[in-house]
């Protein structure tokens, strides 16, 4: 069974920092871009940060740029988002999402997801 399993959300100060982890199982891992959108109340759900696994290409919104870090440990089929300098506009709900890597053409639309993970609150108090 297809799973994207997040955790590492959680409340933080603004200009604090949080990592999300999404364990991903039941699927290709290599094939995959993985990373995460994420949607606040009332808005579309945006892309954030997606990573190549089986090359290590990265893409980053312009808003995280310089804050956020995405990472993978292929071992353990698992991506790491590192978020720094937190402000209280990254308060939202964080999706993990596996896109199908062939080509790499990030940023991505949610039409281009395959898999959702359950998402998890990140919430950025001023």
């Amino acid at each position: 069974e297809v799973q994207l399993v997040e955790s590492g959300g959680g409340l933080v100060q603004a200009g604090g920092s949080l990592r999300l982890s999404c364990a991903a199982s039941g699927f290709t891992f290599e094939n995959y871009a993985i990373g995460w959108f994420r949607q606040a109340p009332g808005k579309e759900r945006e892309g954030v940060s997606f990573i190549s696994v089986n090359d290590g290409k990265t893409h980053y919104a312009d808003a995280m740029k310089g804050r956020f870090t995405i990472s993978s440990d292929n071992a353990k089929n698992t991506v790491y988002l590192q978020m720094n300098r937190l402000k209280p506009e990254d308060t939202a709900v964080y999706f993990c999402a596996a896109v199908y890597d062939s080509p790499f053409p990030a940023p991505y639309s949610v039409y281009d997801v395959n898999y959702w993970g359950q998402g998890t609150q990140v919430t950025v108090s001023s």
